[in-house]
C-alpha cells in the first residue's frame, strides 16, 4: 500500500458472511445486504498484474483461484456506474479489491442468517472463538452491519 486506509470509500454490501479459513466470518460483498462505506487505500506497482499477484498474496488467495480478486478498469466516461464514477472522482487508474464469496458450511455463496453465523461463533473452540472475535473488533467501526449489530446485542461483541 501506498498510504493509510482511507474512510471515504465508496459504499458496497458488505457482511460479515464469510467463514474464513481462519474459522472468523470475514466480510463479503453480499448483494443482499445494506451498503457500507469502505475503506481503501492507494497502491504503487508497475502493473495491474502486480497489483493482483499483491493482493491474492496478502489475502492467502491461491493463484489457482479465478474468483478472489475482483479487478475494474477504470474508463473515462461519468455514467460508467457507480464504483467507475467513483475511481474516476479519486483519480484512480484501476480498483482490486477481495472478491471472496459468502461462505458458510463449507458452501461457496451460502450467506447464514444473522442467527445462524452468530450460533456458528457461539459453537467455535475457545481459541477460534478468540480468534474470531478479535477478528471483529479489528475491522474498522464504520463497517457497521447489520449482522455486526446483531452479535452486539446478542454476544456483546
Amino acid at each position: 500500500m501506498a498510504g493509510d486506509w482511507r474512510a471515504d470509500g465508496p459504499a458496497l454490501p458488505i457482511e460479515f458472511s464469510r467463514v474464513a479459513d481462519g474459522g472468523e466470518l470475514a466480510t463479503a460483498i453480499c448483494l443482499g445486504a445494506a451498503t457500507v462505506d469502505v475503506l481503501w487505500a492507494p497502491l504503487i506497482t508497475t502493473s495491474l498484474q502486480q497489483a493482483y499477484d499483491d493482493l491474492a498474496s496478502r489475502e492467502g488467495i491461491s493463484p489457482e483461484r479465478t474468483d478472489g480478486v475482483g479487478i475494474l478498469m477504470v474508463h473515462d466516461v461519468e455514467d460508467g456506474g457507480g464504483l467507475n464514477s467513483w475511481a474516476l472522482a479519486h483519480r484512480l487508474d484501476a480498483l482490486v479489491w477481495t472478491a471472496l464469496p459468502p461462505r458458510y458450511q463449507n458452501i461457496e455463496n451460502r450467506i447464514p442468517t444473522a442467527p445462524e453465523a452468530a450460533d456458528y461463533l457461539v459453537s467455535l473452540d475457545e481459541t477460534t472463538q478468540a480468534h474470531a472475535r478479535d477478528y471483529l473488533k479489528k475491522v474498522p467501526g464504520q463497517i457497521y452491519t447489520a449482522y455486526r449489530q446483531f452479535f452486539a446485542e446478542r454476544l456483546g461483541w
